[in-house]
């Protein structure tokens, strides 16, 4: 017995002294957290916050740190920047000021600035790492290298890590990208590709730092808390619809090169709400603890998505970016911008859950407020016969039933997770969450607080300091797959490309938007509420501003009158242009289109060819109003400059195409050879009445239009279509269609372009029908509608 006592004694000796070697290897694990881009402004703003927070949840338990700050910028610059953000860090509320200064002091001394730039940069990195571990008797347990630097720099920048500055064998390795992940499924693809040549799938953590917002993160633990609650509401049966919403104040300035290449859609929607929709959508895991399980039903979501159409969106572009693109970006006065800074897109899941239920994502810069929010609205399947004065405050199941996950910002302030009383109370971690506090007045989605449960979090934190740690905790389900980027950019790749060539409805920004932007939507289909903004036209004692109209209608010389500034005029004209094919195409199955030259019409030729593929081209027959006496291939030819402009792009059948024959029997104009005859022939066979459908005009500063010049009578009456005349500038001879042909048409588009033209307008505005003088003031359809476009530099100067 007494040998049995002092081997159980000794026993539990060895299991005591093999414990505490165990607990020592394990206090001894080390991790070197290298921040690449560690001076950039991500960084700056939240990053090495971030990575304080971590070290202030995980110092003095079973890992010991060191942070390595690195950039292109020189040693002594570098230190001097990271220097100032650590002196800026701080400590969450509750942390004594003694102990917060005692902490920041540990921090620092932990935390060095290196540059890194070549593979042997990286090189002398790991080996500085390696020398440390093993003079400080540690064993090294991973690095983490968090990639703050644009996608263009990953590939090389992961080809150093591999090959130069991986861990040795036992210690894991950790590489942290932040988006954008490619502009479409193409370029994610390439840079999957890439990076999946020099890291595993498992070593990548994809950021989208909206899943670390503390609301968003709730979304699977709410539906999971609140199973019972929810398996009755959570699909088509009682679901009228969802919205997921992210709106700023704040325009694009200062990053028009970033929004040029990706825009709102790729900023926003295809990642921050699109992940948002998959956390409501996706079917809730049995235990939504495992990131294998979560991601898996994410994935099944995405496959779930019906193909979004061109109808599926709406989009606009605040008018002060394009100038703000011009200045930052170097462009020139004439480049015209399309990308879009708003967008509404309505989605649908093709699924027994969710069939039929609309699914409206929405986000845009320069809005009327700065919010962020989810709300699911249920159908109202009661009938109170009481009147609403009667109903119970906040209990009556004929008041709105919604859920809210509020985000943060707007009238709230912070985020919070909201519940109409007369739905169910829910269930919420107490240890983590709080009930809102009453805010008389105060009302969300037009109820006041008091209809809901509200709940917000006991304290706040920062997206990025609650990702960071979920790195270090290897917590993939917050993270994106490389199979969900991938099906995410599958979904919404069709409809940027459909996209790409559309002319977003511009608005002035902020509150002065109005109802500018707000859409309805039936069935599949997406559509601004109402028509651009037309306002009449101030007094001329006032110069108009962009963010006074955005088109304006008037009278001129007792016709309508359209003016706006030159892009907006152009993208106005072209769409009238559009609208007037169709509408001929579906009443006589063709267009007849007659096109004047010149500099002026250039603008629109190249809106028509890029931004309106829905155009009829097959069922258009494209005329010329005037032709100089050149040969058609001579770069002084009208027709030239819409074959350059326009024809090489759009599908037009070579037998709709119709030039001026100017050129002859290898002679050019000559009256014997009948060319005028030959055309005029040509627009009576094909041109019913010889009236066009539509012909395009400009105004010259002596008030000449097509190529009926003042003080010369050829064209201005008679029954001749076409005429031959002289101008008093070279090339001298000109073909032209007459006056009686322009009046003939259906319509009479007459664009009038640029400062230089502003004298001209204002006498013409005057004067009455004096063809002789003034050939442009006796255009006037014999039965059709005559519409001015002019800039405001011509009309108001």
């Amino acid at each position: 017995m007494k040998h049995a006592g002092a081997w159980n004694m000794l026993m539990a000796a060895v299991c005591m002294a093999l414990l505490g070697c165990l607990q020592a290897q394990e206090l001894q694990g080390h991790v070197s957290v290298i921040l690449l881009g560690a001076t950039g402004d991500l960084a700056r703003k939240y990053l090495w916050q971030g990575l304080f927070q971590l070290y202030l949840e995980e110092a003095g338990k079973s890992h010991s740190f060191r942070f390595h700050g690195t950039a292109l910028t020189s040693t002594k610059q570098g230190q001097e920047v990271i220097a100032k953000v650590l002196e800026s860090l701080s400590c969450p509320r509750d942390t004594a000021p003694g102990r917060c200064a005692e902490l920041k002091a540990q921090f620092q001394q932990l935390s060095e600035y290196r540059r890194l730039k070549t593979p042997e940069d990286y090189l002398a990195l790991s080996e500085d790492i390696e020398a440390r571990v093993q003079r400080e008797g540690l064993q090294e347990a991973g690095r983490i290298f968090y990639f703050s630097v644009p996608p263009f720099a990953y590939a090389e920048i992961a080809r150093s890590i591999n090959s130069s500055c991986r861990p040795g064998p036992g210690a894991w390795l950790r590489v942290v990208l932040e988006k954008p992940f490619g502009r479409d499924h193409r370029s994610a693809q390439q840079l999957a590709t890439e990076l999946g040549s020099f890291f595993q799938e498992e070593e990548m953590y994809r950021v989208d730092h909206y899943l670390g917002k503390q609301v968003v993160a709730q979304i699977l633990p709410f539906r999971d808390q609140n199973r019972k609650a929810l398996d009755g509401l959570w699909s088509r049966h009682r679901v009228e619809r969802v919205e997921i919403v992210m709106k700023e104040t704040v325009d694009a300035e200062g990053r028009t090169s970033f929004y040029e290449e990706y825009g709102v859609i790729g900023d926003v929607l295809q990642n921050h709400l699109t992940e948002i929709l998959m956390l409501v959508a996706m079917e809730l895991p049995l235990n939504i603890s495992s990131s294998e399980a979560v991601l898996g039903h994410k994935l099944q979501a995405f496959r779930a998505l019906r193909g979004l159409q061109r109808g599926s969106a709406v989009v606009g572009q605040y008018q002060a970016y394009r100038g703000q693109v011009r200045r930052e970006l170097q462009k020139p006065d004439s480049f015209h911008s399309l990308t879009p800074t708003f967008a509404g897109i309505l989605v649908h899941i093709d699924n027994l859950r969710w069939e039929g239920v609309p699914f409206i994502l929405m986000s845009g810069k320069a809005l009327d407020e700065r919010v962020g929010y989810v709300r699911i609205l249920f159908k109202d399947q009661a009938y109170c016969a009481q009147s609403e004065k009667r109903w119970v405050p906040a209990q009556s199941h004929c008041l709105p039933q919604q859920i809210i996950f509020y985000i943060g910002h707007g009238e709230l302030g912070g985020p919070a997770v909201l519940v109409s009383r007369n739905l169910f109370r829910p269930s919420l971690p107490s240890a983590g969450w709080k009930e809102v506090e009453g805010q008389p007045g105060l009302r969300l989605f037009g109820r006041p607080l008091s209809d809901y449960y509200a709940y917000s979090p006991v304290r706040e934190q920062d997206a990025y300091s609650i990702l960071i740690s979920h790195i270090f905790h290897r917590r993939k389900d917050s993270f994106i797959t490389m199979d969900n980027l991938l099906a995410s950019w599958v979904f919404w790749t069709p409809l940027l490309d459909s996209l790409a060539h559309e002319v977003p409805r511009l608005y002035p920004g902020g509150a002065e938007n109005g109802h500018l932007l707000d859409f309805e939507f039936s069935g599949s289909h997406l559509s601004f509420s109402q028509p651009p903004l037309e306002q009449l036209v101030p007094g001329l004692d006032s110069a108009p501003m962009p963010s006074d109209f955005q088109v304006l209608r008037a009278k001129y010389r007792d016709s309508p009158l359209i003016s706006a500034w030159p892009e907006e005029l152009i993208a106005r004209l072209a769409g009238d242009i559009e609208a007037a094919a169709v509408q001929a195409v579906r009443r006589f199955g063709q267009f007849h289109l007659a096109l004047s030259g010149g500099s002026s019409p250039v603008a629109l030729f190249q809106q028509l060819a890029t931004g309106h593929y829905g155009f009829p081209w097959a069922h258009t027959h494209l005329w010329l109003v005037d032709e100089r006496c050149v040969p058609l291939w001579d770069p002084e030819s009208n027709f030239q400059g819409l074959q350059a402009h326009l024809l090489q792009h759009v599908r037009v059948p070579h037998y709709n195409v119709h030039p001026m024959p100017v050129r002859r029997r290898q002679r050019l104009c000559a009256e014997e050879d009948q060319g005028a005859q030959a055309y005029a022939e040509e627009i009576s066979t094909l041109v019913t009445n010889g009236s066009f459908d539509l012909v395009l005009l400009g105004m010259g500063t002596d008030g000449h239009t097509a190529s009926l010049f003042p003080q010369s009578p050829v064209g201005l009456d008679g029954k001749q279509l076409v005429v031959l005349t002289t101008s008093p500038s070279g090339p001298h001879r000109r073909m032209s269609l007459s006056l009686p042909a322009i009046n003939r048409a259906r319509k009479v588009a007459v664009l009038v372009m640029g400062r230089m033209k502003r004298e001209i307008a204002m006498l013409v505005s005057r004067v009455g029908r004096e063809p002789k003088k003034w050939p442009i003031s006796g255009v006037l359809p014999d039965s059709g509608q005559l519409v001015w476009y002019m800039d405001y530099d011509a009309f108001l100067g």
